[in-house]
């Protein structure tokens, strides 16, 4: 009887993924700075898009060896109607080597290597290196988040998690068990009968008994199976709950009438990659949208991105809003808390001591990190409140933004990982 095992398990579609990763690996600082530049040729919102990559040939050329010319060499190529033996030959300039086309006037022509990375790529040198600050787990929550851990081996399971190795050689155990008697007896057998066949008096009737015990002993040593769905072991997976840190990003953006188109496009950029950074990255978080002018709202991802609504400014009215959404669901000792907040920082006189109040007496306090990015130039009554806060508190970062190809490094400040210190 002849065995086959087939492992008719799918291959993946991306053979060749674990090449590509060693690949990304070399060029990541080519990629890098590529994806950096993407934010200055491309609209916010086609940020999750593909992206061209372009890396000089010589960047990525392999070292190789090989044999080279040495010595002095004497020799006239066929068809030469120049020289003669014995004339010394120029180099030719520029390293070319005779005929063919040049790509420039310096002699040197290579084209450049163009990939492309996939959209989870790009996102992924996109947000390289870059994490919530101060972020840690609080306990374990109601509904606890399951990992899948591998727990030994298991009789049953799916053909995915077959454990090949482990499955042939409980089928060689069974086999050894089931067959070392059957050998042990199928060789005596076969001694006797080298025995009686020695023997020079007529033992035939013994002779063919003997025959016909060991035919049937071999049948049945042949007839155990190479493998069987006894010997079949599969990995075990348990899922195990584990801690789960809870997090809340407060986005807080000035919509007044001093905030012309350009600065709240500069904000809505800024929270869009926010936003996109907290998604992709933070599984558990969840995400408060606050717009105000003179008073503040709590809206949803649409109303805070795409409405058109401006008016006057009161700015502690948005941190009065965040201080009440906080008392109403966000224990800080169950929740870690996070603030952004984008102005121009024009705001009335008398209110951005309130606010720096408000900040310092409820906010601060009770987050983990608060980011103010201002969309001017200009230092504002605001910002000059904030200041006097950044100095004395860790918790508080500001930053200035004043135009689009600032927000990404700006953003990449404001949110770089952290070297922890032992």
């Amino acid at each position: 009887m002849l065995h086959q095992i087939i492992d008719r398990r799918l291959a993946g579609k991306n053979k060749s993924i674990a090449n590509r990763e060693r690949f990304l690996r070399r060029v990541k600082n080519y990629i890098r700075h590529a994806v950096s530049e993407a934010v200055r040729d491309r609209s916010i919102k086609d940020i999750q898009s593909n992206q061209s990559i372009t890396i000089p040939r010589k960047d990525i050329a392999e070292p190789s060896f090989r044999h080279g010319p040495g010595g002095r060499r004497e020799m006239v190529h066929p068809g030469n109607e120049d020289y003669v033996r014995g004339d010394r030959i120029p180099r030719p300039q520029g390293g070319g080597g005779g005929g063919g086309s040049q790509a420039s006037n310096e002699g040197e022509g290579q084209d450049d290597f163009v990939f492309e990375l996939s959209r989870e790529e790009f996102m992924q040198y996109f947000f390289d290196d870059l994490e919530l600050p101060r972020l840690v787990k609080t306990h374990l929550m109601a509904v606890p988040t399951w990992k899948s851990i591998r727990a030994g081996w298991a009789a049953e399971g799916t053909p995915n998690n077959i454990d090949v190795v482990r499955s042939l050689r409980s089928a060689l155990g069974r086999r050894i068990a089931l067959g070392a008697p059957l050998v042990n007896e199928l060789r005596d057998l076969e001694e006797q009968l080298e025995a009686l066949m020695a023997d020079p008096s007529d033992r035939r009737d013994e002779i063919k008994q003997l025959e016909e015990q060991i035919h049937h002993l071999r049948g049945r040593i042949w007839r155990i199976p190479f493998i069987d769905p006894f010997d079949l072991r599969y990995v075990n997976r348990v899922k195990q709950p584990q801690p789960s840190s809870q997090a809340v990003m407060f986005c807080l953006m000035d919509v007044s009438g001093s905030m012309d188109e350009q600065r709240k496009d500069l904000s809505k950029r800024f929270f869009i990659l926010l936003y996109l950074f907290l998604k992709r990255n933070y599984e558990k978080i969840e995400v408060v949208f606050i717009r105000h002018h003179t008073r503040a709202e709590e809206v949803d991802e649409d109303t805070f991105f795409h409405s058109t609504e401006s008016g006057g400014t009161v700015v502690s009215s948005a941190l009065e809003l965040m201080k009440k959404v906080i008392e109403d669901r966000y224990s800080p000792s169950d929740w870690n808390i996070y603030g952004a907040q984008a102005s121009d920082g024009d705001n009335w006189t008398d209110d951005s001591p309130k606010c720096r109040k408000l900040l310092a007496d409820d906010i601060l306090p009770q987050v983990r990190y608060f980011a103010y990015i201002q969309v001017t130039p200009e230092e504002q009554n605001l910002w000059l409140e904030y200041a006097q806060l950044a100095l004395t508190d860790p918790n508080l970062a500001m930053k200035k933004v004043d135009n689009p190809a600032d927000i990404y490094p700006v953003f990449r400040e404001l949110f770089e990982k952290q070297v922890e210190h032992s």
